[in-house]
């Protein structure tokens, strides 16, 4: 017998960003493109959409677009890709899905920033969190990570969780255990009445929490902030250690 289908069969990923933070690599490579442990981000999010039985994703592109769009079509493994064009306007994170829904179709689909990057545990986290959606409770799902322990992240996190896997804001001037750690499932039900032109993510998560209806899932394994050249080589260390140990 074949799998049955997974609740998810769309991803989004986010690669239309400037990468300001990530400069001088980024004047001439966008930042999706730039190799971390000799793969561009950007196939690493993608191979870890294909590994969760995703088979399309869509890709956005503004900032060096062509470089991005002739990338995607080199690729000989999964998921096959479509793009979304934003070189008019840069439409920031809600925006730029809000203009892709069409590409997206009715159901949950994942977001991934082409950024994320995580050693995973013993399971897939993308899996595990496909595996943990429920419509009926949920209008978000969002991969979190302990503030603590995620190598290059020296903020004071975003999220308190309850037991349940409720997320709430931490609250001003405290530290909160878990940081949004830039893959979630979202419902399309959540972009209506937003706005056109650009809008955070964060409006639609804030909306969410307010309904009640904003999860988290705990990462398993660890995440990696890869903001700047130097978070790079950091990375590619941490990742070389892992590799190492038995």
């Amino acid at each position: 017998m074949s799998e049955p289908a997974p609740a998810v069969s769309r991803a989004f990923v986010l690669a239309a960003g400037l990468g300001k933070r990530m400069r001088p690599v980024t004047a001439t490579v966008p930042k999706p493109l730039v190799e971390v442990a000799g793969k561009a981000l950007l196939d690493h999010a993608l191979d870890r959409v294909a590994e969760a039985g995703i088979g399309t994703a869509v890709v956005n592109v503004h900032y060096l677009a062509d470089l991005i769009e002739g990338h995607l079509a080199g690729r000989t493994e999964g998921p096959a890709t479509l793009v979304s064009d934003e070189r008019g306007a840069l439409l920031e994170t809600g925006g730029g899905i809000r203009k892709a829904l069409p590409l997206l179709g009715a159901g949950p689909f994942v977001v991934l920033n082409s950024d994320s990057f995580w050693l995973e545990g013993p399971a897939s986290n993308l899996r595990r969190l496909i595996e943990s959606w429920d419509r009926d409770r949920m209008d978000g799902l969002l991969l979190v990570a302990p503030t603590a322990t995620s190598l290059g992240y020296e903020g004071a996190g975003d999220f308190v969780m309850d037991p349940d896997g409720r997320l709430e804001r931490r609250g001003e001037r405290e530290v909160a255990p878990f940081i949004y750690a830039g893959v979630a499932i979202l419902t399309p039900s959540l972009f209506a009445d937003t706005p056109t032109g650009a809008f955070s993510l964060n409006l639609l998560f804030d909306r969410a929490i307010a309904a009640g209806r904003l999860f988290g899932m705990r990462l398993d394994g660890q995440w990696l902030h890869v903001g700047t050249p130097e978070a790079i080589r950091a990375a590619e260390e941490r990742v070389r250690a892992s590799a190492r140990t038995p």
